[in-house]
This record gives structure tokens, sequence and C-alpha cells, in this order.
């Protein structure tokens, strides 16, 4: 027996939006009850694999913060 798979129309369907780099951002992932920053989209992936059964968060990109660091 094969295991139907969601559709596109499904609010629990994730896709990837961009080829471009993602880790060049941080994520806020916001939940009903929670919200926390993550700096890598594995991590983001990682979460919403996770935990989308329980609840469907929301995914804030982020820029990360400007080093200061470099020559002078």
């Amino acid at each position: 027996m094969m295991t139907k798979l969601i559709g596109k129309d499904d609010p629990r369907y994730f896709s990837r939006t961009s080829d471009l780099s993602y880790d060049e951002h941080n994520y806020k992932i916001v939940c009903k009850d929670k919200s926390f920053v993550v700096e890598s989209w594995d991590e983001v992936q990682e979460y919403w694999w996770n935990n989308m059964h329980i609840q469907t968060p929301t995914i804030e990109v982020l820029d990360k913060p400007k080093s200061n660091k470099g020559f002078k």
C-alpha cells in the first residue's frame, strides 16, 4: 500500500521558493505559543518537518547582523 502525498494546495505543503543560498539569513520561527531565531535553513526545515503535524509555523526571513570586523 502506498502512502498518499499531500497536494500543493494543502497548507502543510512546503516548497523552496528560491535557488539562491538561504544561509545568508537568519530565520524566525513563529508558532502559536512561542517564537525563536535559528541561523540556518537546515534548522528551519528540520523544525518544520518535525512539528508541522502539531502546528504550522510561520517563517520570517531576517537579515544577518552585519559584522563590524574587517580592515581599517
